[in-house]
């Protein structure tokens, strides 16, 4: 008789780690896999700065300038530190995020602001 053995896949990338306090201070908190995060003052009080890191250099990142992914956007590719995240979208703070290991299209993100559902496969926050 074989004996099977259980294999267990974890998510590893994207890595996202973010903090309550400017210059990646104060409690922070780090989250792993594809996910968007509705509201960030409901995580430690609110967010003021992260780090977002991938070994795919299309993995994507996306701020909102109001919560449930609506506003304004800003779209960044690949591995980025955010020191403050205040005003950091034409002059708002950013509310909302989405955290991708894969490459997000511009129709793709105006689809989940219009309908604020995100891909399969995806974390709610």
């Amino acid at each position: 008789m074989v004996e099977s053995k259980k294999v267990i896949t974890q998510v590893v990338f994207p890595r996202l780690t973010v903090f309550s306090d400017e210059n990646f201070r104060g409690l922070r908190r780090t989250f792993r896999g594809n996910l968007g995060i509705r509201n960030l003052e409901n995580l430690l009080g609110g967010i003021e700065s992260l780090r977002f890191f991938s070994r795919n250099p299309n993995a994507t990142l996306v701020l909102f300038s109001r919560t449930r992914f609506r506003g304004e956007f800003r779209v960044i590719r690949g591995n980025r530190d955010i020191r403050d995240l205040d005003d950091f979208i034409a002059g708002r703070d950013v509310e909302s995020l989405i955290s991708s290991n894969q490459r997000l299209t511009f129709a793709q993100i105006r689809e989940i602001r219009r309908t604020g559902i995100l891909p399969r496969g995806y974390r709610l926050i």
